[in-house]
């Protein structure tokens, strides 16, 4: 008997102790993801609180309510924030196209062709993605200038086409090998050539990984200031980064609650684009090379 009275004691003990662990990992967890956020929540409440107040009253809840920090923000600047909106837009469309399209055809290369020096190019192409951007700019700056695309957006896209990101090649190539080669062969047998292939059986196939190279296309892009501030020199042709950029003055008084607004204006394409892709971006990276 006092066996049968201890079992069930010893079972609620248990069970009691594991929902306590469960409890003091959830509550670590939502503390670490506090934190986390810390600094975008600061700056979401930043965005309604008069510039006087922002580094007075550090706090979460603003003590005046400003909403108006949008509406002025928007219209700060030379251009309307919506002109450096589009100029982004247009920069991360090329982008997304061009490497989408030469990055495609530079992994099936990869992937399936032999041809001499395949290997050779391959450790070139993924020693590329060792280099920082700072080793490149300067010889990348002196070509455009000679050909005179400085202050347009064409130093941005056009090597894009030219399958200049190596991470996505070898993403890609990653990918590529994964699928059957008997696909090829069968479609080979029906008469099918390394276009038709590519184009009705590959991409059709390796859509998490172009859906992958999408999303960190979109979001590298339209958060790069370094190349964009290089290259482009006129107001009218600033896109986000560098118009937040001009928010801040070094010489007179910085507006910081209209930047904030408007940085948090140019969080959304972001946070949109990345949750309407992130079935894909899950799928990509556990089914590519990434592992």
């Amino acid at each position: 008997m006092a066996t049968k009275t201890t079992a069930p004691a010893t079972t609620q003990e248990r069970s009691r102790a594991a929902r306590t662990r469960r409890l003091i990992i959830h509550i670590g967890l939502i503390g670490f993801g506090l934190i986390m956020l810390y600094p975008l929540l600061w700056m979401l409440a930043s965005s309604f609180k008069p510039t006087a107040e922002i580094f007075r009253a550090p706090g979460l809840i603003p003590e005046t309510f400003t909403p108006g920090n949008y509406t002025e923000g928007w219209t700060a600047l030379q251009f309307p924030f919506h002109h450096y909106l589009l100029n982004s837009a247009i920069v991360v469309a090329g982008a997304i196209v061009g490497n989408l399209i030469g990055c495609s055809m530079a992994a099936y290369a990869f992937a399936r062709l032999e041809f001499r020096g395949k290997r050779l190019f391959f450790a070139v192409m993924l020693a590329t993605i060792m280099l920082p951007i700072h080793v490149v700019i300067v010889p990348q700056y002196i070509l455009f200038a000679e050909i005179g695309w400085i202050n347009t957006f064409l130093p941005l896209i056009v090597p894009k086409l030219l399958a200049t990101d190596g991470f996505f090649i070898f993403l890609m190539v990653q990918f590529i090998r994964g699928l059957p080669k008997d696909l090829d062969e069968a479609a080979r047998i029906d008469g099918c050539g390394h276009v038709r292939i590519f184009f009705r059986i590959i991409l059709p196939l390796s859509l998490p990984a172009l859906a992958t190279t999408a999303i960190f296309t979109f979001i590298w892009t339209w958060n790069d200031f370094f190349s964009q501030l290089i290259f482009l020199t006129s107001p009218d042709m600033y896109t986000v980064p560098v118009a937040l950029r001009t928010f801040v003055d070094s010489s007179s008084q910085t507006s910081w609650g209209p930047l904030f607004a408007m940085s948090v204006i140019a969080l959304g394409p972001v946070f949109g684009f990345f949750l309407a892709g992130q079935k894909y971006l899950v799928k990509g990276i556990a089914t590519t090379g990434i592992k």
